[in-house]
């Protein structure tokens, strides 16, 4: 019975997030967003059918495993654009690197305000990073990959979800700008929504989105534990 909940978890979590892309596209709403809405069914589901997380994560943790591939698979449109992406390269990297220090930074902030744990605390600092390598982020630096995974989440929708406003107020017109900022602030669900966009956003976004990743690994696991002293040891004695 467990192996056959397992599988069903898995046809049926992908069936759930095509019907919902379906109605997304329908009704074009940004809080209709399959990240968003897909998660809030399956967790209902669950509820009314009492069926442990544990059993269907069992087959939908497929699903996650494969969040790796996918992230590799956003070089395609990177590699199409390259001679472009070569000319504002400086420009780029210099955008790139001060948004994941500002992310790194601000959100070990916030959790030290709010009185997280550490544990708490190094799960939320890679929140601005991909799944899959915020996770081992996480692991890395002593935090919970399953919490991070959940912030990462979070910070995935919300960004996404905020993306129109933002580029609305800011007067993002250009798509180098409007890209660069939803694969840095939002990663996938970020990249994701860019290629709604236009596709010269959705490769912006996609180099942000795996730029961000690797320059956060480099500065989680040297700077960050620098930095993590000072403030605790000597600024909040």
């Amino acid at each position: 019975m467990s192996l056959w909940i397992a599988g069903s978890s898995l046809l049926g979590t992908i069936i759930i997030f095509y019907i919902c892309k379906i109605i997304y596209k329908k009704y074009k709403k940004e809080w209709l967003t399959p990240m968003l809405v897909t998660p809030i069914v399956i967790i209902i589901l669950l509820l009314l059918t009492g069926i442990p997380y544990t059993t269907y994560n069992a087959g939908a943790s497929v699903l996650t495993n494969l969040l790796g591939p996918a992230t590799v698979a956003f070089a395609v449109p990177i590699y199409k654009n390259v001679n472009l992406l070569k000319k504002h390269a400086f420009e780029i990297f210099i955008s790139i690197a001060v948004g994941s220090t500002v992310a790194i930074i601000s959100s070990f902030i916030m959790a030290l305000v709010v009185g997280l744990n550490n544990e708490l605390v190094h799960s939320l600092v890679p929140r601005s990073v991909t799944t899959p390598i915020a996770m081992d982020i996480s692991n890395m630096i002593g935090g919970s990959p399953t919490l991070t995974a959940v912030f990462v989440m979070t910070t995935g929708i919300l960004g996404s979800l905020l993306a129109p406003i933002v580029i609305k107020i800011c007067r993002f017109h250009n798509p180098s700008s409007r890209g660069l900022m939803l694969g840095m602030g939002a990663h996938g669900a970020g990249t994701s929504r860019a290629f709604e966009f236009g596709e010269l956003e959705g490769t912006f976004a996609s180099l942000a989105m795996i730029v961000a990743a690797l320059i956060s690994i480099v500065l989680t696991t040297t700077i960050f534990p620098v930095f993590e002293h000072l403030v605790i040891n000597i600024l909040l004695p």
